[in-house]
């Protein structure tokens, strides 16, 4: 269930941006020379949709996730500003707030952990712990 509530808030952040995109569009086509309303009629309950979408994601990812409370709030204000829940989402994938259970105890790459070498079994400028003394 925790990655597929995470899954469901990056795919509504990102279509959440992409109807900001339709909604400007359609504003600038309704006050502009053109004067055609269609534009904010299609797009204005796609986005109203999406923005309370991604409102009730947020808190189910913010509780899945356990996020402190201004996480959580810098989330919900993300949906305010256009294109800004792109910008949370990126950053929170960055600091690891978005991992599945797994990856955050190993990691988001697939890179294989350097070998601990406790001695100087050849290599060259390794000190033998047993000789420092």
């Amino acid at each position: 269930m925790r990655e597929m509530v995470t899954r469901l808030f990056v795919v509504t952040a990102i279509a959440e941006a992409g109807s900001w995109a339709g909604l400007l569009v359609g504003m600038a086509v309704k006050y502009g020379p053109p004067g055609n309303e269609l534009g904010v009629q299609i797009f204005g309950p796609i986005h109203g949709a999406l923005f309370a979408a991604y409102g009730l994601l947020t808190l189910a990812v913010a509780w899945v996730h356990r996020w402190r409370v201004p996480v959580t709030v810098l989330a919900m204000i993300c949906a305010v500003p256009p294109f800004a829940t792109l910008a949370f989402e990126r950053w929170a994938r960055r600091r690891g707030m978005l991992a599945s259970v797994g990856s955050a105890v190993q990691g988001d790459d697939d890179r294989d952990p350097a070998p601990v070498v406790a001695s100087g079994d050849g290599v060259p400028g390794a000190v033998d712990p047993i000789e420092v003394q």
